[in-house]
């Protein structure tokens, strides 16, 4: 005959076999975690080829590839202002050994924007490290006469919904940081969106349009060749591409803020020593002149940071653009 055990004889057994199973889960999470990457990562871009982050992915994707020794390929899958592509990073195995380069535009959004969201970004994914960010500045087709900030919002007061300002959809940074100014300043003006940087820069130059509210590396060529002017830079610091611009702090607007930060993140559920692993990657990147030279070369401010400075940031811009998509009123369903 099998022995019978008392209840109270159970008891300790079952939590004797729970914390043996819970140290071989650990013990298996670490040796993981151990002699992780074993195969190439990767990295899913949520837009299409050619965009404005693609070039910023794949110089990431690089020196990740030779910081972790293992092949790190970038993989755009574009649709649905980026959900497409993170929702799928959502659904994938928590191993580490798929990523997910997002920005602001497209994981701020998701929480603030949707009636039915397609994830949770605070739920849903474990953000590992800012990389960098691109402030956006305020431009406007020469023809409008326009010089200043302290102008602009002189004639949008003058008069209402008489502006026509353009962004690369709902919900994206050009849209938002134009819904910002509105708010600031109380002044109406009418969104116009349109599907990418391109063609919001032509209906711009060719009259069109009065004004956008673009990141800086898209705008400076144009502001450069005079096709547009530069009023301010939504920035408490000028951007080093164009040095000559205020930035709104000194136009008089010391809260109208709004920059673009890029970072990688994974599935909820990755070990934290895989993530750690990648912010430590990362930073030390951040931290070499080449690479850091090369991303101010191109309009961007190098980040970097902790793991929980990246979750502070991604809750403080959700609760401050969440506010703004209030007062817009803008929804998608």
């Amino acid at each position: 005959m099998f022995p019978r055990f008392s209840t109270s004889t159970r008891s300790p057994l079952r939590h004797l076999l729970a914390c043996l199973l819970a140290g071989a889960s650990l013990a298996a999470t670490a040796a993981h975690a151990e002699n992780w990457p074993s195969k190439p990562i990767r990295l899913i871009l949520p837009a299409a080829p050619g965009g404005s982050s693609d070039p910023l992915a794949r110089m990431v994707a690089e020196q990740l590839g030779d910081s972790l020794h293992q092949s790190v390929i970038v993989e755009n899958r574009p649709g649905a202002n980026g959900n497409v592509g993170s929702a799928s990073v959502v659904r994938a195995a928590p191993d580490g050994y798929t990523l997910l380069f997002s920005w602001t535009g497209t994981l701020v959004p998701a929480n603030t924007l949707y009636h039915n969201k397609p994830y949770d970004p605070q739920k849903d994914l474990a953000p590992i490290v800012q990389i960098a960010s691109v402030p956006n500045i305020i431009v406007v087709r020469p023809s409008l006469k326009i010089d200043s900030l302290k102008d602009l919002t002189a004639y949008a007061k003058a008069n209402p919904d008489k502006l026509n300002f353009g962004s690369t959809g709902s919900g994206s940074s050009y849209h938002l940081s134009g819904e910002l100014y509105k708010k600031t300043a109380g002044v109406s003006m009418l969104h116009v969106p349109y599907n990418s940087p391109g063609a919001v820069f032509s209906d711009l130059i060719g009259d069109r349009l009065q004004l956008a509210f673009p990141g800086v590396t898209a705008a400076a060529p144009l502001v450069k060749d005079g096709k547009l002017k530069a009023l301010a830079v939504m920035a408490p610091k000028r951007s080093d591409m164009l040095p000559d611009v205020p930035t709104t702090a000194e136009a008089g607007y010391p809260t109208l803020l709004s920059d673009t930060w890029f970072g990688l993140l994974a599935p909820k559920g990755t070990p934290p020593a895989v993530i750690d692993k990648v912010n430590a990657a990362m930073n030390a990147a951040l931290k070499t002149p080449a690479f850091r030279d090369r991303l101010t070369t191109l309009g961007f401010v190098p980040l970097g940071g902790t793991q929980a400075q990246f979750v502070k940031a991604i809750d403080d811009d959700i609760a401050k653009w969440g506010e703004v998509v209030r007062f817009s009123g803008a929804k998608i369903d």
